[in-house]
């Protein structure tokens, strides 16, 4: 199958929310998915597509002729290429009914690890969610990343228990989900965290820890205060705030304040290899990505996501090529026009 017929067949069994357009840019959904759309009108999905579109790389092919080198290491795991499906959660309430949580991570974890990735999972109100993510992450032999939400103290404890058991490679944690409207007045209650909190979460996960949903250098900081192994730049745990700058934004800031002393990968809007060159010239290490993965595999199931990946990879190669790198090493923010 092709991309453009992974994505004809979603539209078959995604839905009523997602439309998988042919462009994934907020334009049609805005505001309308319950937990991954947006808050007000929707323009903070739209801004932080829109921001990467508007980059330009500088193309610069004097140089020597050899292939692109895409792989990249997170936290001792290889990967083929700097890019991670974005942990997805409440799959039937957001997506279609198509796949509960559990269905879906059955499908996308393995297929991510066969395709030379890895998948971050998802949490949820339910219990089963956590409890079929570490299931199976432990059938992928740990390469995965679960992301566990912002619950109170002792909740958050049996969770890092319960997927620590499946040795994933890294833990990550959604710091913004606390804004999540159907995360209110549950039980157990979820909430934002203070660095003194995040620093007790890091010491139980005994992994390397990722947090997920920073926007400022502040924030930034006091991820690495709390020692967090990595961050994730990303504005949409919970749902993406009208009148917030767009990832692609608040990055290089944050990159040149906390890069080198921690991880730094981003998250919202990024869609093409180009994309992800961009994000890394501007000064992240790697990248996630949501909805695209939620279409291939409601539309194609593992050889979906085999399609994206592929699709990813060419693109990431043949931008390194035109503007001169031949790793990821050597991308630079002076490759993109203007900086």
């Amino acid at each position: 199958m092709t991309y453009e017929e992974v994505l004809a067949q979603a539209r078959t069994c995604m839905g009523p929310y997602c439309k998988s357009c042919p462009v994934c840019n907020g334009l049609a959904c805005r505001n309308t998915i319950p937990g991954p759309g947006a808050k007000g009108l929707g323009t903070g999905f739209i801004r932080n597509y829109q921001k990467w579109q508007e980059l330009c790389v500088n193309m610069d092919t004097i140089c020597e002729n050899k292939p692109a080198d895409t792989s990249f290491t997170l936290f001792g795991q290889q990967v083929d290429l700097p890019v991670f499906a974005a942990p997805v959660g409440a799959m039937t309430l957001h997506y279609g009914d198509k796949y509960d949580d559990l269905a879906y991570n059955d499908i996308l974890v393995p297929a991510c690890a066969q395709a030379g990735i890895a998948a971050f999972t998802g949490d949820g109100t339910n219990p089963a969610v956590m409890e079929g993510a570490a299931a199976a992450l432990k059938k992928a032999g740990g390469r995965g990343v679960p992301t566990i939400k912002p619950w109170n103290m002792d909740t958050v404890r049996e969770k890092l228990e319960l997927v620590k058991a499946a040795d994933p490679f890294a833990i990550a944690m959604d710091i913004d989900a606390a804004g999540l409207p159907f995360l209110k007045n549950m039980t157990p209650p979820a909430g934002s965290k203070t660095v003194e909190e995040l620093r007790q979460i890091v010491s139980w996960a005994e992994k390397p820890f990722i947090l997920k949903g920073i926007m400022t250098v502040e924030g930034a900081r006091k991820a690495l205060e709390a020692g967090a192994s990595g961050i994730v730049v990303s504005n949409h745990g919970g749902r993406v705030l009208d009148q917030c700058p767009a990832t692609a934004e608040v990055l290089p800031a944050i990159a040149d304040a906390v890069g080198g002393k921690m991880t730094i990968l981003v998250d919202g809007g990024i869609r093409t290899g180009m994309d992800v060159f961009k994000a890394l010239a501007l000064g992240a290490d790697a990248v996630l990505i949501g909805r695209p993965f939620v279409n291939m595999v409601y539309g194609g199931g593992a050889q979906g996501v085999a399609v994206l990946v592929a699709k990813l990879k060419a693109e990431l190669a043949d931008t390194m090529a035109m503007c001169g790198a031949h790793s990821l090493a050597e991308i630079r923010r002076s490759m993109l026009f203007g900086f």
